[in-house]
């Protein structure tokens, strides 16, 4: 499971659409609790996720204390990121520490968001992929920090025009590592008439060389929102995680938990078996329908044993039991080895 994210960088981007790679953001919804960070992994784990994500961070480096929020404050009532952002910054390289070991006891992939120079250090040591934040798409020396511990990066590319992406992806490039790009609208929650998802196929035109994926924030409800985008080809599903969505704060409305995840991915898998493959080929199903839908060449009159065949004395009928009618040319002129009665598929043997 761990090399699950390796394996996917490690192949070349296609449009193929499968099964995502699915990071469950648990981001701060622990609150400061490594019991609930546990249950929070082990619920993600029961879910189906191939990934959980933290977010690591401290108030003083990452906001001003005169920021004002961007989130929906009648659901977080948190005026300043500052202050919010103070309520969350308790887990540093300890916890960071022991939560990574829990998921690697369990077999889940760990991540955290570092926000800062000395929480990306830390966590070089900790995670094979880097995710990167869309606030900080814009942030050339942070994104060029990470991009020299030469592993591969999750780059979110919400609230950004094609120059600011462009030029994000210009920043990494003399690096040389695998970079994945997630669509993400940077509203908290998103409207569903918000989503977008067409972008997630602007950034497949855009950038044919990278991996595309998409960082949700819309209420979970139906999941349908995600199953969309893995419609479109999203090979990463990223969408914050809670145990209880009635909890209050910014991140427990607009996430989804166990059974929202559970859903998502016995959806998922059913949209899969239905679309089925990407080739054009008879299946196994239409075995039948092949024999008996299709049409032989058939006597349209009797045809009496030596008579020289022609076009005259034939027709076309189901079933496909004898000669196919795309053969009525090489069939035309030959002779008639045996009476053939009115209504008899022809086959082989009744002709030389």
């Amino acid at each position: 499971m761990k090399n699950k994210i390796l394996q996917l960088f490690s192949n070349p981007p296609s449009y193929h659409i499968g099964k995502p790679y699915i990071i469950a953001e648990i981001g701060v919804n622990h609150e400061g609790s490594m019991d609930i960070a546990k249950r929070l992994i082990n619920d993600a784990k029961e879910g189906g996720a191939d990934a959980v994500k933290f977010q690591s961070y401290k108030a003083e480096t990452l906001a001003s204390k005169h920021s004002p929020a961007y989130w929906d404050t009648t659901k977080e009532t948190t005026k300043s990121q500052f202050d919010l952002f103070k309520k969350h910054d308790k887990f540093w390289k300890k916890e960071m520490e022991k939560l990574m070991s829990y998921c690697n006891k369990i077999d889940i992939e760990f991540m955290s968001t570092p926000f800062d120079f000395e929480s990306a250090k830390f966590l070089n040591e900790m995670m094979n992929v880097f995710k990167i934040s869309s606030s900080d798409i814009t942030n050339k020396p942070f994104i060029e920090f990470i991009s020299s511990f030469n592993k591969p990066i999750i780059l979110s590319t919400g609230a950004s025009n094609l120059k600011e992406v462009e030029e994000a992806v210009s920043w990494i490039k003399p690096f040389n590592i695998p970079l994945s790009l997630l669509h993400c609208v940077l509203n908290y929650p998103t409207l569903d008439e918000n989503a977008n998802l067409g972008m997630i196929r602007a950034l497949q035109n855009a950038f044919p060389n990278n991996i595309i994926g998409y960082s949700d924030h819309t209420l979970p409800g139906n999941m349908k929102i995600c199953e969309m985008a893995v419609m479109l080809g999203a090979r990463i599903i990223e969408k914050h995680f809670t145990h209880d969505k009635s909890l209050p704060g910014n991140d427990h409305y607009h996430a989804m938990d166990k059974d929202d995840l559970m859903l998502f991915n016995s959806n998922v898998d059913s949209l899969l078996d239905i679309l089925g493959s990407f080739q054009i080929q008879s299946l196994d199903s239409e075995k039948k329908a092949r024999l008996n839908a299709r049409r032989s060449i058939v006597a349209a009159k009797d045809i009496p044993k030596g008579k020289i065949i022609d076009r005259e004395d034939l027709t076309f009928k189901r079933p496909a039991h004898g000669i196919s009618p795309k053969f009525i040319s090489t069939l035309i002129g030959s002779c008639a080895k045996e009476d053939i009665k009115e209504d008899d598929i022809i086959r082989e043997d009744h002709i030389h």
